[in-house]
C-alpha cells in the first residue's frame, strides 16, 4: 500500500493540474446531480415494524374514522383577554381558507366545537328534565290505573255478592242477564286497563332506555372534559386540521403552504401558532457558527504551519471534498427517504477529517522540505508514509460508520453510510488532491525563514520521529497522570446512570419558534399532556355485543384508565362495525418526552392496568407520536450493545494487528470506552439535567437523542483510532528498533503529539461550530463529538495511554509468538518505503 500511495503521490504531483481539474469536475457533477435529482429531506424518523405503526394500520383498517392524521394550531389573544365575537368570526374564516388546501380534509373550529359541547350539555339537561317529567307522568298514570283497577275490583266484589244473594233467594235465573251485562262491563274495563298498562310499561321502558343512553352520553361528556378546545379563560383555543394521512407522511411543500396560510393570517389582536407537526423547518446546512468553527481551525493551522498558503490548503481540500460528498449523497434524496440531519453529519465529519488528513500529509511534507528533500520526491514520500496512515485511519472510520448498518435500524445505517462516503472522499482527496496542491504551491508551503534554512540540516526522518528522546517519563508523573485521567473520566461518566433516550419535542425548539410557543401555550392553557395524546386500541374479549353493550365497555375502560395518576383523561373516540374493537384517546399528565409518559406507554402495553376491574380481559395497544418516539428509542437502545461489541472487537483486532501487542490494544480500547462514557455523561448533564443550559441557549431539557450514543460511539472509535495510530506507531517503531520500553513510549509520544494536538483542535473547532445552531439534534451531536474528541485525544491518547504503557514496561509489547506468526505485517507508517527512499537518496540504489 505504501508503494502504491508513493506512486500515486508522484503522479498527482507531476500531473497536478489534471488531478485538480478532475476533482473540480467531480464536484460540478455532484452539485449538478443534486440540483437535478435531489428530493426533499425530512425531519421525521420513520421505521417499519414498530408496534405504533401496526396499531395505526389497524385503526385505519378497522375503524371508519380511524384513518388520516391531524395537527393542532394554537390560537391566542395578544393581550390575554377573552376572544371577541369578531375575532371568533375571523378564526372561523381562517379555518375555511385552510380547508381549501388539497391535503386538508376538514378543519375543526374550536369555538363551534366548544359551543356544540355546551349545546350537548344543555340538551342533556333538557333531556334529563324531560325524562324526569315523563317519569312523573308515568307515575301519575300508574296511580290512576291502580285506582281504576281498585274501582273495578270493588265493582267485581259487589257483583259477586249480588250474584250470591240472588242464588240464595232463588232468583238467579231472573237476574242472570243483568249480572252478565255488568260482568261484561267490568271485563271490558279490565281489558282497557290492561292495554293502558302495556302502553304505560312500554313508555316506562322507553324512558328507562333513554335514561341509559343519557347516562352514557353524560359519561362521554364527563370524560371529554379534559380535551377542551377553548381555555377556561377563553384567551386560547386549539384549531384541529385533519388530513387524509399522518402529517409526517404528507408532501412537505403542501404542509408548508398550510403553515404559511396560518402564519400569514392577519387577525387583529390574535396570534396563530402552528404546532411542530406543521411548522417544522429544515436546519441550515451551513451557518455563521460553522464559519466561526472553520476560522478557529484556520487559526490553528496558521499557528502550526506558519503560512497562509499552508493554512488554506487543508481548508480548500476539505471544502471541495465535503462538497462532493454531501452533494453526491443528497442527489439520492429523490429516491431514498433521507433525514435532514444525515447530510449535516456528513458535512461535520467531511470537514473535520478532510482538514486533518490533508494536514497529516502536509506536515510530513514540510518537515522533509526543511530537511532538503526535492518537492516532488517529498510529496511522493509523504503520500507513501503519512498518506498510508491516512488511508488506514480513514478505513477504520469508514468501517465503524458502515457497521451502523448491522444495527438493523434503517435511518441509522443510512446516516452511517452517508458519513462513511464523505470520509472516503476526504481520504481520497488527501492522497490525490493534497499532493497536487502541494506541487502547485511548491516551496511556498514554507515560510520565508524556513525556505532560507531548508537543506542545511541533514535529511534525517528520525528527527521528527522523536530520535532526540533518550529517557522515559518519570514514573511518579505517570502514576499521577493515570490516576488523574481515570478520576476525571469516572467523574464525568457518573451522569450516564440516568441516561434516557428519546426524540426531542417542541419544548426544545428555539424560543422564538412558533412550535415552541405553541407547545408552551398548550401546556399552560390545556395541560402538558395535550402535547402528547396517546391513541389506544382495545380488543374486547366478547363478540356479538350490541352497540350499547360495547359502548358500556368502552366507557368502563376509559373511566378506569382516567383514574390513573399519570392520566389526565381518557376519551372514547370510535368503534368498529363488529363492536369488538374500540378506540380511545388518552391525555397523559406528562409531556411527550417525560418519563411519566414513557412509563405509561409501557404499562399500557404490558397489560394488567385493568386488573381487578370488570373489563380486566380487554387487551390494549398504543399508538401516537409519543409512543412512536418510545418505540424508536427502544429499538435503537436494543441495538446499542450489539454495536458496542462490534466496535470493541474491531478495535482490539485492528490494534493487535498494527501494534503487535495485546496489552496496548486493551488499554487503548478501555480508554475509548472511558472517553465515550465520559462524553455521554457530559451530554446527559447538559441536555437531560439542564446544567449550563443558558450557555448553550437550551430552551428545555429532555431525553438524549435516540441515536446519539450509537452514532457518537462509531465516530469516536474511528477518530480515536486515528490519534492512537499517530502516537502508538512511533512507540512501536522505536521499541522495534531497540529502544527500551519506557523510552519507546516517550519517543512515540513526542513524535506524534504535535500533529495529534493540532488535528484534535481542528476537529473540536469544526464540531463546536455546530453546537450553536437552532436544531437541538445537531447541537447535541456537535457537542458530543467536540467533547468526545477533547477527552479521547488529550485525556486518553496523550495522557492516559502513554502513562499506563510506561507503567506496564516490557509487558506493554508482549505478544504470543503464535499470534505474531499468523498476523499480517501492517506497515501503517510506510517505514519500509521510507528506508528504501532514504537509501536511494544516499546513492545506495535498490
Amino acid at each position: 500500500m505504501a508503494k502504491l500511495l508513493y506512486r500515486l503521490g508522484m503522479f498527482s504531483a507531476r500531473r497536478a493540474k489534471t488531478v485538480i481539474f478532475a476533482w473540480l469536475a467531480i464536484l460540478a457533477v455532484a452539485i449538478g446531480s443534486f440540483l437535478t435529482f435531489g428530493g426533499q429531506l425530512t425531519d421525521q424518523i420513520s421505521m417499519p415494524d414498530l408496534e405504533t405503526t401496526e396499531v395505526a394500520d389497524r385503526m385505519t383498517e378497522e375503524l371508519d374514522d380511524g384513518s388520516g392524521g391531524s395537527a393542532n394550531v394554537v390560537i391566542r389573544t395578544e393581550d390575554g383577554e377573552a376572544f371577541t365575537d369578531e375575532q371568533q368570526d375571523a378564526i372561523a374564516e381562517l379555518g375555511t381558507e385552510v380547508e381549501e388546501h388539497d391535503i386538508v380534509t376538514s378543519v375543526t373550529d374550536p369555538f363551534e366545537a366548544a359551543n356544540e359541547v355546551e349545546a350537548n350539555r344543555s340538551d342533556m339537561e333538557s333531556g334529563r328534565q324531560e325524562l324526569t317529567d315523563g317519569l312523573d307522568q308515568l307515575e301519575s298514570g300508574q296511580e290512576e290505573l291502580d285506582a281504576a283497577r281498585e274501582e273495578l275490583q270493588a265493582g267485581q266484589d259487589e257483583l259477586d255478592a249480588a250474584a250470591e244473594q240472588a242464588e240464595q233467594a232463588g232468583m238467579a235465573e231472573a237476574v242472570q242477564p243483568q249480572l252478565d251485562a255488568q260482568q261484561e262491563q267490568i271485563d271490558a274495563g279490565r281489558a282497557e286497563l290492561d292495554e293502558a298498562q302495556e302502553e304505560l310499561d312500554s313508555l316506562r321502558q322507553e324512558v328507562e332506555d333513554g335514561e341509559v343512553e343519557l347516562d352514557r352520553a353524560q359519561a362521554m361528556l364527563d370524560l371529554a372534559d379534559g380535551m377542551g378546545t377553548v381555555s377556561d379563560d377563553n384567551s386560547a383555543a386549539l384549531m384541529v386540521i385533519n388530513f387524509p394521512q399522518a402529517a409526517q407522511a404528507l408532501d412537505m411543500d403542501q404542509v408548508t403552504a398550510v403553515s404559511e396560510t396560518l402564519v400569514d393570517a392577519d387577525i387583529d389582536g390574535v396570534e396563530v401558532l402552528p404546532t411542530q407537526d406543521l411548522s417544522f423547518e429544515m436546519p441550515a446546512m451551513f451557518s455563521t457558527a460553522e464559519v466561526i468553527g472553520l476560522l478557529v481551525a484556520a487559526v490553528v493551522l496558521l499557528v502550526m504551519l506558519g503560512t497562509f498558503i499552508g493554512a488554506g490548503l487543508p481548508l480548500l481540500n476539505a471544502l471541495i471534498g465535503v462538497g462532493i460528498g454531501v452533494a453526491g449523497a443528497m442527489s439520492l434524496s429523490g429516491v431514498i427517504e433521507m433525514m435532514s440531519i444525515t447530510p449535516i453529519l456528513g458535512l461535520m465529519l467531511g470537514l473535520a477529517v478532510g482538514i486533518d488528513y490533508s494536514l497529516f500529509i502536509l506536515h510530513r511534507h514540510r518537515q522533509q522540505l526543511k530537511s532538503g528533500m526535492d518537492v516532488t520526491d517529498s510529496i511522493a514520500l509523504a503520500n507513501g508514509t503519512s498518506g498510508n496512515a491516512v488511508v488506514f485511519a480513514g478505513a477504520t472510520v469508514v468501517i465503524a460508520l458502515l457497521a451502523l448498518n448491522v444495527t438493523g435500524v434503517g435511518f441509522l445505517g443510512l446516516m452511517g453510510s452517508v458519513a462513511a462516503f464523505c470520509v472516503l472522499v476526504a481520504a481520497l482527496m488527501a492522497v490525490t488532491m493534497t499532493p497536487a496542491l502541494l506541487s502547485v504551491t511548491g516551496y511556498s508551503i514554507l515560510s520565508k525563514k524556513e525556505r532560507r534554512s531548508a537543506g542545511r540540516a541533514k535529511a534525517r526522518p528520525e528527527q521528527y520521529n522523536g530520535d532526540k528522546v533518550t529517557t522515559g517519563m518519570r514514573t511518579g508523573n505517570a502514576v499521577l497522570a493515570t490516576v488523574g485521567a481515570l478520576v476525571a473520566l469516572v467523574f464525568l461518566a457518573l451522569p450516564v446512570g440516568s441516561l434516557r433516550l428519546g426524540l426531542p419535542d417542541a419544548s426544545q425548539e428555539p424560543a422564538d419558534s412558533t412550535a415552541y410557543q405553541a407547545y408552551q401555550e398548550t401546556e399552560e392553557s390545556f395541560g402538558e399532556g395535550m402535547n402528547s395524546p396517546l391513541l389506544v386500541l382495545a380488543d374486547l374479549p366478547e363478540s356479538d355485543l350490541s352497540e350499547g353493550e360495547a359502548t358500556d365497555q368502552q366507557i368502563a375502560v376509559a373511566e378506569h384508565l382516567a383514574q390513573r395518576d399519570d392520566v389526565e383523561t381518557a376519551v372514547p373516540t370510535g368503534m368498529n362495525e363488529a363492536h369488538d374493537v374500540i378506540a380511545l384517546a388518552i391525555i397523559p399528565t406528562g409531556g411527550p418526552a417525560s418519563e411519566a409518559t414513557e412509563n405509561l406507554v409501557h404499562d399500557l402495553r404490558a397489560g394488567g392496568v385493568l386488573a381487578d376491574t370488570d373489563v380486566a380481559d380487554v387487551e390494549l395497544s398504543v399508538a401516537g407520536a409519543a409512543a412512536a418516539s418510545i418505540d424508536i428509542s427502544d429499538v435503537v437502545a436494543d441495538a446499542l450493545p450489539v454495536y458496542l461489541g462490534v466496535v470493541i472487537g474491531l478495535s482490539l483486532l485492528l490494534m493487535i494487528m498494527v501494534f503487535r501487542s495485546l496489552l496496548l490494544p486493551l488499554v487503548a480500547t478501555l480508554g475509548f470506552v472511558g472517553s465515550f462514557a465520559a462524553t455521554m455523561g457530559v451530554v446527559v448533564a447538559i441536555f437531560q439535567w439542564g446544567w449550563l443550559g443558558d450557555v448553550f441557549d437550551l430552551t428545555g431539557t429532555g431525553p438524549i437523542l435516540t441515536f446519539l450514543p450509537i452514532l457518537v460511539m462509531g465516530i469516536l472509535f474511528g477518530l480515536g483510532m486515528d490519534y492512537q495510530l499517530f502516537t502508538a506507531t512511533g512507540m512501536r517503531e522505536a521499541y522495534a528498533q531497540g529502544a527500551k520500553p519506557k523510552v519507546a513510549v516517550r519517543k512515540g509520544l513526542v513524535a506524534g503529539r504535535a500533529v495529534v494536538t493540532a488535528a484534535a483542535l481542528i476537529m473540536i473547532s469544526v464540531f463546536a461550530g455546530f453546537i450553536f445552531t437552532d436544531d437541538v439534534m445537531i447541537t447535541s451531536i456537535g457537542l458530543a463529538l467536540a467533547v468526545g474528541v477533547l477527552l479521547d485525544a488529550f485525556v486518553v491518547r496523550l495522557l492516559l495511554v502513554p502513562s499506563v504503557l510506561h507503567l506496564l514496561g516490557p509487558a506493554a509489547w508482549w505478544l504470543p509468538k503464535w499470534i505474531d506468526r499468523i498476523l499480517p505485517n501492517v506497515d501503517v507508517e510506510g517505514t519500509a518505503l521510507e528506508q528504501e527512499v532514504t537509501k536511494r537518496s544516499q546513492g545506495a540504489g535498490i
